[in-house]
């Protein structure tokens, strides 16, 4: 059978949701995660859905990918599809041609796993290599220490306060309550959990949003933020700690996060809470 692409209808997005989460597996190359369909979610069922492409033979889906950006497209592949010649073809062609309607025309990337196929054919086409990014993860078998921290589940009656954090921990961040309820309201936030951390005097100084992929699975913290007024506390690390801690009792088998490897200060913050460094991975880029 051919490989078919397609962008879903939002009633297709748990289906991919779905998948997304089956692919996340200990010891293999971090991904795409549903995490990340989930924070994208923020923007509203439709769009997430607009930005969403998948490939599949026979019905059965073999790859998903997301675009962060109109040049930014992060694709995940099924494991057992890594090496199939046919489905990196496929994906291959698609990025390349901007009548696909994938990505734009102009310097466009992708972020592919490391050891998948699709990477092999587009350095073959003159594709580069980007900037690094660090993965981290922290395995989940034994309890996580306390963070030293009030920490607070997020409700719809609280998430002002998340929305502040957010916005004082990155510069122009568009976040709102009504983002917040988008993001609440799609279907990998079932199994996530928004948290936000009070320090000794009750003020909201950090917070985190953790998302499970299911039982023993690995999780993804997407993303974490220090109120700009508040650091240089060891906040971050008390709210990566309270994070990873709700990963566990989700039943994730580790936790995982991803970060530019110039971000030093981030990299410092999740190895002092107990993360260890992954290979380092890299988008591919097609020049102008």
């Amino acid at each position: 059978m051919t490989i078919e692409r397609e962008t879903p209808a939002v009633g297709g997005l748990e289906l991919v949701a779905a998948r997304l989460a089956e692919w996340q597996v200990d010891g293999s190359a971090v991904q795409l995660h549903p995490g990340d369909l989930g924070w994208f979610w923020r923007y509203g069922a439709e769009r997430t859905a607009a930005a969403v492409r998948t490939w599949a033979r026979d019905g059965e889906l073999l790859a998903v990918g997301m675009l962060d950006e109109p040049d930014l497209l992060r694709v995940a592949i099924a494991p057992g599809a890594l090496e199939d010649e046919e489905l990196a073809r496929r994906i291959a062609a698609d990025v390349a041609d901007p009548a696909a309607g994938v990505l734009v025309e102009g310097k466009v990337y992708l972020e592919t796993p490391n050891d998948c196929r699709v990477r092999d054919l587009l350095f073959a086409e003159g594709w580069e290599l980007d900037d690094p990014w660090q993965p981290l993860e922290r395995d989940l078998t034994d309890e996580v220490e306390d963070s030293g921290l009030a920490v607070e589940l997020v409700t719809a009656e609280t998430a002002g306060v998340r929305v502040g954090i957010q916005r004082a921990s990155f510069d122009g961040s568009t976040f709102s309550d009504e983002r917040w309820q988008a993001m609440a309201d799609g279907t990998p936030y079932a199994r996530a959990r928004c948290l936000i951390g009070r320090d000794a005097n009750g003020e909201a100084v950090a917070a985190i949003t953790v998302w499970s992929a299911g039982k023993g699975r690995p999780g993804l913290i997407e993303p974490l933020g220090v109120h700009r007024n508040h650091r240089g506390h060891g906040y971050g690390r008390a709210m990566t700690l309270a994070g990873t801690a709700a990963l566990r009792e989700l039943g994730a088998s580790r936790a995982q996060v991803l970060t530019p490897c110039f971000n030093a200060g981030a990299i410092a913050t999740y190895r002092s809470a107990g993360f260890g460094l992954l290979p380092q991975r890299r988008d591919q880029y097609r020049k102008v």
